[in-house]
């Protein structure tokens, strides 16, 4: 019997919490994984864990092996690794899950690059809106936007997520242009809703320095960015959309800013992973070149206003698009 296999089988087989889980992420038929255990508990000569139709859970015997199996594998990544960081170039298979719209949007026009870099590396890429569980779903690393909840992960800022509040000029011109926060009680929203919870996510403004939510009505919601921004260029009401994604329809005037003097809440964008004491070399890399793309693209890097950019218009654009009348957004720091 194979005791490293055996430890890196069980770990995961105990992190994802499903035999089924720990083969497909190791690339392993489930019997083998079966059959490991199995010849893991008759070599140790105790049971380490109770297995039912609908659940795992460790005995204490299967606690503490599972504790000590942790810090030999994480001792012999750490050997390895220092010894390959020397001599080889990053490689393996890894798994990166990402909003879809900074996938498509960023991501993607600059993985020549990243492969150009690193071609030793098979970059699977997971594009969802939705919260990734890491270790149940054998994922490496991901981009994710706002605060960080789970204490067990690390989290290395990469970006700023700035939202712009806008709506189609028909919409306007039907409903009228709010002028405060107090009368958007008044108007029509394309809700966003959490794909994990199904809760609508309420609208968040600065106001003196103090974030002011703010509940929409509104007859749609989705859970997909590129549908929620496609809904308000159709005239469904207002949104509050991702910057960078609504700054070309900005530009065109096939939607116009609203409340200008009070800006979306902010959030941090960060690659997220599970804490180690050593990061493995292809997950270092793949964090390090995703965090120069975001630092190369102004909107995402908070050094860029969206009076700059949309005085880049051609001037055929300037001529045909309705005036912004945006004040320059400030930077922020979480």
């Amino acid at each position: 019997m194979d005791r490293l296999q055996a430890m890196q089988v069980f770990t995961r087989v105990v992190d994802t919490n499903s035999f089924t889980k720990a083969a497909e992420t190791l690339d392993l038929p489930r019997a083998s994984v079966t059959t490991i255990i199995q010849n893991l508990e008759s070599y140790l000569g105790v049971r380490l864990m109770h297995r039912t139709t609908r659940r795992l859970s460790l005995t204490p015997d299967g606690a503490a092996y599972y504790e000590r199996c942790v810090r030999i594998l994480a001792d012999v990544d750490e050997t390895e690794s220092s010894l390959q960081n020397g001599s080889k170039k990053p490689h393996g298979k890894l798994r990166v899950d990402m909003p879809g719209s900074l996938g498509r949007t960023v991501v993607i026009p600059s993985l020549c690059e990243f492969h150009t870099r690193y071609p030793d590396i098979d970059l699977q890429l997971g594009f969802s809106d939705r919260p990734v569980d890491l270790l149940q779903e054998g994922v490496d690393c991901v981009i994710r936007v706002g605060a960080l909840q789970d204490s067990s992960l690390v989290a290395r800022r990469i970006g700023l997520f700035e939202c712009v509040t806008v709506a189609a000029p028909d919409y306007l011109a039907r409903a009228g242009e709010p002028r405060s926060i107090e009368e958007l009680s008044q108007y029509q929203a394309v809700n966003y809703f959490s794909s994990r919870t199904g809760r609508v996510i309420d609208w968040s403004f600065l106001v003196n320095g103090q974030e002011v939510e703010v509940k929409m009505t509104g007859s749609v919601s989705v859970n997909d960015a590129d549908a929620y921004l496609t809904c308000a260029l159709e005239g469904f009401g207002l949104i509050q959309a991702p910057l960078y994604m609504a700054l070309p329809h900005l530009r065109s005037g096939a939607l116009k800013e609203v409340l200008p003097e009070w800006k979306p809440l902010p959030m941090p964008i960060s690659t997220v992973y599970p804490h180690s004491r050593h990061l493995s070399p292809k997950v270092r890399v793949f964090v390090d070149w995703v965090a120069e793309v975001f630092d190369r693209c102004p909107l995402l890097s908070g050094r860029q206003s969206l009076d700059a950019v949309c005085s880049k218009r051609t001037p055929e654009e300037r001529e045909n698009a309705p005036a912004l009348d945006t004040p320059v957004l400030t930077e922020w720091v979480v």
